[in-house]
């Protein structure tokens, strides 16, 4: 018995709306369906759950892989995103930029070499 492969990643937030204006608007990921409760977008899928969230900065991180750090980073901010560390050209070699959402879970976006 092993891991396949990532299926989906479960972000739990406040405001749904204000939740995909970052995840579907501002960073791209299409919307597949939507209820009350929740928004699945993107392959692999992130599951956008309606419920208390409980942030912080020492969990698990998601990398989105985009093609402009710079760009897609001043797109989440717009939408409520906050930086925690500007874009830059890591050691092993990606650009990234870590921000956290508007409930305070932290995420990277990220590109090969300086994009």
């Amino acid at each position: 018995m092993t891991i396949q492969g990532l299926r989906r990643i479960i972000v739990s937030v406040a405001d749904l709306d204000r939740a995909l204006a970052l995840y579907r608007d501002a960073l791209g990921l299409a919307e597949k369906y939507r209820t009350e409760e929740i928004a699945m977008l993107g392959d692999p899928e992130v599951l956008l759950h309606r419920r208390p969230p409980t942030p912080g900065r020492a969990g698990v991180a998601a990398s989105y892989l985009v093609d402009d750090v710079d760009a897609v980073t001043a797109a989440a901010e717009k939408a409520g995103a906050a930086v925690i560390d500007p874009p830059a050209v890591q050691p092993w070699g990606e650009r990234q930029a870590v921000l956290t959402d508007p409930d305070g879970h932290v995420f990277c976006l990220v590109s090969p070499g300086n994009g």
